[in-house]
C-alpha cells in the first residue's frame, strides 16, 4: 500500500490500523500511523471513563472533541498533509 491509503486505513478502527502498520508503507505514513494510535488510545480511555457516574457528562464531552481529533487527522491523511491533532498530536508513541 502507498502512503496516502495507508494513512487513512490507520484511522479507520483498531483493525485498520493494524493492517495499515504491517502491511502498509510505514515509513511513509509513521506520522499518521502515530496520530490515529494516539486517538484511539483516548477513545478507549474515553470509554473506560464514560461508565463512571458523573463523570461520563465530561468523558462524553471529551468524546466529541476526540472525535472532531479523528476528523481532522483523516482529512489529513486524505490531503496527504502532516497536521497534528489539536491538544493530543503533539504526543510520539511510535519512533
Amino acid at each position: 500500500m502507498d502512503k496516502k491509503v495507508t494513512g487513512i486505513l490507520a484511522y479507520i478502527t483498531w483493525i485498520g490500523w493494524l493492517v495499515a502498520f504491517f502491511a502498509g508503507d510505514k515509513e511513509g505514513a509513521k506520522f499518521h500511523l502515530n496520530q490515529a494510535l494516539i486517538v484511539n488510545i483516548a477513545q478507549i480511555i474515553i470509554g473506560v471513563l464514560g461508565v463512571i457516574p458523573f463523570v461520563n457528562i465530561v468523558a462524553g464531552l471529551l468524546g466529541i472533541f476526540v472525535f472532531v481529533c479523528w476528523i481532522i487527522g483523516l482529512i489529513a491523511a486524505c490531503k496527504e498533509e502532516e497536521k497534528e491533532i489539536p491538544l493530543i498530536g503533539g504526543i510520539k508513541i511510535l519512533k
